[in-house]
């Protein structure tokens, strides 16, 4: 069973890659708008895109879901934590199903774990469910065929590794977002200096984010939120000669393809979701500029400053996109 999240699902890869060393076929439920995250995983046979409406309980297709899937697994690794999502491989009467106790999953899991304190390390937490662990790495790895990479970055007009990409939302709220102008004027130097397109990307939520910052950029941007699919968006982010962003979920898919990265955090905490990549570089003001306030994990800054993100400049980004590129 998948997480709901794009970052969330890219976290989940270590788990998998555990999961295949010990011999195990997997095949992966998933809601549609994430299902693209593991079909570039290697070591997942089956992709099963789930018909639920987001925050929906949908018990009569669940149930049908469930019938449909009898009789086919051994054992079912359940990684969210909600009720609902463990009632597919229980309907489904699959003989193992594991998780984490979550919202009082008693009846429906019968192998948990503890729900652990605070905010874990999410591909840890997420890798616990196998234990015992094979030893395989601990940082999220995804790939694309070559037509695939093809296909995306001739769609969008660039060459590979020849443009710039920016996914400057963040689907949890503003108090994620560096702002607006920074990102403008990030993609007019990088412009200037390097004579490459910078590209926008997001959903259709934040193409008017998208849009503002195309605006003041000076003809740097194109903005491509909301225009690509999830797969063309992931594959534009391999291809990249380097990413900036917020903590995302594209965040996380930039760091398991290893692409040069910096990465600007807010109201939430790199050492809860790190970008797991070796050339990232990332950007956390709260010791820095001694905010005890952070990580609030809030939507919206309860003091209205985000001193967190604006104090975080655009030459500061650039220097550190300049260190990750040069890795």
């Amino acid at each position: 069973m998948a997480p709901q999240w794009i970052g969330d699902a890219v976290m989940s890869e270590p788990l998998l890659a555990r999961l295949a060393a010990r011999g195990e076929q997997l095949s992966v439920a998933a809601l549609p708008w994430v299902a693209p995250v593991y079909r570039a995983m290697p070591q997942v046979a089956e992709v099963i895109e789930f018909p639920f409406a987001h925050g929906r309980l949908d018990w009569a297709e669940r149930r049908r879901v469930a019938r449909a899937l009898r009789g086919r697994f051994d054992a079912a690794y359940v990684l969210p934590n909600s009720l609902k999502s463990a009632l597919i491989p229980w309907l489904a009467r699959i003989p193992k199903r594991i998780g984490y106790h979550g919202e009082g999953r008693y009846l429906l899991l019968n192998q948990r774990l503890p729900n652990p304190p605070g905010r874990p390390p999410m591909v840890a937490f997420y890798s616990a469910l196998a234990a015992p662990a094979a030893p395989v790495g601990e940082r999220p790895r995804m790939r694309f065929a070559q037509p695939v990479l093809d296909q995306a970055t001739r769609a969008a007009g660039v060459q590979p590794a020849a443009y710039w990409v920016f996914a400057p939302g963040a689907e949890y709220g503003p108090a994620k977002c560096w702002p607006a102008e920074h990102y403008a004027e990030l993609a007019r130097s990088l412009h200037r200096q390097h004579d490459q397109p910078v590209l926008l990307l997001g959903s259709a939520k934040e193409a008017a984010l998208c849009e503002r910052i195309a605006a003041q950029s000076g003809g740097a941007c194109r903005v491509l939120a909301g225009k690509t699919s999830l797969q063309d968006a992931m594959a534009l982010i391999a291809g990249a000669r380097g990413v900036v962003s917020n903590d995302s979920g594209l965040m996380h898919v930039a760091a398991a393809f290893g692409v040069p990265q910096a990465a600007v955090f807010g109201s939430t905490s790199p050492e809860h979701t790190p970008p797991l990549n070796p050339r990232a570089r990332v950007l956390w003001l709260k010791e820095e500029l001694q905010l005890d306030c952070a990580p609030c994990f809030d939507r919206v800054c309860r003091f209205g400053h985000t001193r967190c993100l604006t104090g975080v400049s655009a030459g500061r980004v650039e220097a550190a996109l300049a260190a990750a590129v040069s890795t």
